[in-house]
């Protein structure tokens, strides 16, 4: 089977890629501090591997998965050092150019698939400039998201993907098994109850960084973590994305 990675592809492919109406996904993610436990790639690791494993679901030629964007909006992990960040001009227009390049070359749909929470806000005020801006019909979605409910389920004291936490431990020791510090996971908690978790932080908005909330730099529980769990999660978001990506003729597309 032909890879459906971008930078395994010739231009020739490419070009047979875009003629054939394919779909580019663009994984974007961060390189920011994950606790004692986890390396700084976890967010692009991760995003990166659910969008390739996706991608070859669907197979053929519908789907090509673009380099990722591993730099993202971050300030919020920079006390801890081992962060890199955009501000808000530099990200859009970074993201605009990649969008413009492939209009260049002749695509026509792209979703940008987000591995990290910082960049939400962001990806979603984006939308309208990238409408405006190229002739692109231009999706944008967090990858946890696909299989938000089925993942909920299978995790013991988290509503869902925090930070560092149950869920991306889990992930990585699936993904990237050794690059995560098993003798660091009783360090890797935030020391909050399930239930404080649940009911979440925000009602009026104000700027923390991730130091003052979390000094762990952990949102939820590691300790939690499984590569069982981990490969169970990996497989109902991998599932529910190749299912929508193959539908092309679905109404968010039109």
């Amino acid at each position: 089977m032909a890879s459906v990675l971008w930078q395994e592809l010739t231009a020739e492919e490419l070009r047979a890629r875009a003629a054939a109406d394919a779909i580019v996904i663009l994984p974007v993610g961060s390189m920011e501090q994950h606790g004692p436990h986890l390396p700084t790639g976890v967010d692009t690791i991760l995003c990166s591997a659910v969008c390739k494993a996706a991608a070859e679901r669907v197979g053929g030629e519908a789907v090509v998965v673009a380099p990722p964007v591993w730099c993202g909006m971050a300030e919020h992990h920079m006390a801890f050092g081992g962060t890199f960040t955009f501000d808000i001009p530099t990200y859009r227009a970074v993201l605009l150019a990649l969008l413009k390049s492939l209009e260049r070359h002749g695509f026509h749909r792209v979703v940008i698939v987000n591995g990290h929470g910082g960049n939400i806000a962001a990806l979603n005020a984006f939308l309208p400039d990238f409408a405006r801006e190229t002739s692109l019909r231009v999706l944008a979605v967090s990858y946890p998201d696909f299989a938000n409910k089925t993942v909920a389920a299978m995790l013991q004291d988290q509503p869902g993907m925090l930070h560092a936490c149950e869920v991306e431990t889990s992930l990585m020791m699936a993904v990237a098994p050794g690059l995560v510090r098993l003798d660091r996971l009783s360090e890797a908690y935030d020391g909050e109850t399930a239930e404080t978790r649940r009911q979440g932080r925000r009602t009026i908005a104000r700027y923390r960084s991730f130091q003052e909330r979390c000094p762990s730099g952990v949102w939820g529980d590691a300790r939690r973590a499984s590569r069982e769990k981990g490969e169970a999660i990996v497989e109902a978001i991998v599932a529910a994305m190749a299912l929508r990506l193959a539908d092309r003729d679905a109404e968010i597309w039109h």
